[in-house]
């Protein structure tokens, strides 16, 4: 029996190793998603709560909250959308609350013009909460093993501006299962490739 070019097929079977592992790796994320979507839509239905002000992470992903900002400290500008669909720049507030920690930012709303400034000087506050903008890139993200800041996007947009749309539930994507196939079926392709190149080697020349 001919004997396997070592070097070649150590390269392939690490390769196919870790495509299988990356589909596994799928399935396992794809359970975790769904668990979490059961949370945020169980989140949906619970009673209005003060804005968990130190939390991080998934946990009150889509809950009703309240706060209050004594006075904006700083804006952030972001790209989104407004309940009646129209783009626009959300406007971020970076508020004072009084109490020691990061600011608390809440979305005031949605403005057409990327210079626009905010006259809005801070008060209670009823909206969702959402997760911070972050700037990582998104192959960055993906891996970025930190939990992630909150935000509360406000019901009631601040003077001159449009309120901006709540989040919701079919927004959270859930591919997972067609990344794991699509992981299994390139290592299956590259077991098949490989064997064919090995039957044309063991061939020879025509």
């Amino acid at each position: 029996m001919p004997r396997l070019p070592l070097i070649p097929s150590i390269i392939v079977g690490l390769a196919i190793a870790a495509m299988i592992g990356l589909g596994i790796w799928q399935l396992e994320r794809r359970a975790e998603k769904q668990a979490a979507l059961a949370q945020y839509a169980a989140n949906l239905n619970k009673p209005v709560m003060a804005f968990p002000r130190l939390a991080v992470g998934d946990d009150y992903l889509f809950r009703r909250a309240t706060a209050f900002c004594l006075s904006p400290v700083g804006w952030r500008s972001q790209g989104g959308r407004s309940v009646s669909g129209a783009n626009g720049f959300r406007q971020i507030a970076e508020c004072r609350t009084g109490i020691e920690g990061p600011a608390l930012l809440v979305d005031i709303g949605v403005a057409p013009d990327p210079k626009y400034k905010p006259s809005w000087k801070g008060g209670a506050v009823t909206g969702t909460i959402t997760h911070a903008p972050d700037h990582l890139p998104i192959l960055a993200s993906l891996f970025a093993n930190r939990p992630k800041g909150l935000m509360l996007i406000a019901d009631k947009a601040a003077p001159g501006l449009e309120p901006t749309a709540r989040p919701a539930l079919s927004s959270v994507p859930n591919n997972h299962l067609a990344y794991a196939v699509q992981w299994f079926l390139f290592a299956t392709v590259a077991a098949i490739i490989y064997v064919l190149a090995l039957r044309l080697r063991q061939r020879g020349p025509a």
